[in-house]
């Protein structure tokens, strides 16, 4: 057993311990750990990022559909766009941005506005909800597509950037929360099948590690279902308790 893959599950495991009941995403978070403490590789750290929403939530996005269904239009808007978005993105981190210099750039610009969200934008923004125009669907397309790029570059699948966007426009947690979890597992699961196809066109370090992302999945997945607060069989709970 390499060490890799119990100290990561064991990481998961406090940060989604701790992050869960403050709805912060733990891939976000996750992600910097493992090129620090774990030494991923680059850009293989990305899709095994990603492999660890797809472990994590993969029983909370059945539970959501079951008890919780978004509307349609909302869900299929966010997965129109994420999913060409995180396919664009993994092609320009692998193609553009594989070196770790300039990755460790894209990091720090994903991080700082969700830390900017963390202080200053956590509270009430009470907005009319948007009405369905043709203008809101095409931009709300548009975001889709912004988020799940980056989604593809870092290795989340949004939902942390997606849900307190859409909150604030005036969409219900009731709607956010199912559309833009389904939206992070189809992203992930996209982004990943990407980066595999990746690997076999370049070789190298390109897919993902797929030991260590099951058991850093593993790990989060256990903290999300034990840490305090935690409500993962309930619309309401934040989307992206485990994923990104």
């Amino acid at each position: 057993m390499h060490w890799q893959w119990p100290v990561g599950a064991a990481l998961a495991f406090f940060l989604a311990f701790l992050t869960t009941p403050a709805g912060v995403s733990g891939a976000v978070l996750l992600l910097p750990i493992q090129l620090s403490v774990l030494h991923v590789p680059s850009p293989s750290v990305t899709p095994t990022n990603l492999l660890f929403n797809v472990v994590c939530d993969a029983g909370r996005f059945v539970a959501v559909r079951a008890r919780a269904a978004a509307p349609r239009s909302v869900t299929g808007l966010l997965v129109a766009g994420t999913l060409p978005g995180v396919i664009a993105g993994a092609v320009l981190r692998v193609e553009v941005f594989s070196g770790q210099r300039s990755f460790t750039v894209i990091a720090g610009l994903v991080l700082l506005p969700l830390g900017l969200w963390l202080l200053l934008g956590a509270q009430n923004l009470a907005r009319p909800r948007p009405a369905p125009t043709r203008a809101h669907r095409r931009a709300t397309w548009l975001l889709a597509v912004v988020v799940g790029t980056v989604g593809g570059l870092y290795g989340i699948g949004g939902g942390s950037i997606l849900a307190p966007i859409l909150i604030a426009l005036g969409y219900s947690v009731y709607e956010v929360a199912p559309a833009t979890l389904a939206a992070t597992f189809l992203t992930s699961l996209a982004g990943i099948a990407t980066y595999q196809v990746l690997q076999a066109v370049h070789g190298g370090t390109i897919a993902p590690q797929w030991i260590l992302g099951a058991w850093l999945g593993a790990g989060g997945s256990r903290a999300a279902t034990a840490a305090p607060g935690s409500n993962h069989g309930s619309p309401s709970a934040t989307s992206d308790d485990c994923s990104g």
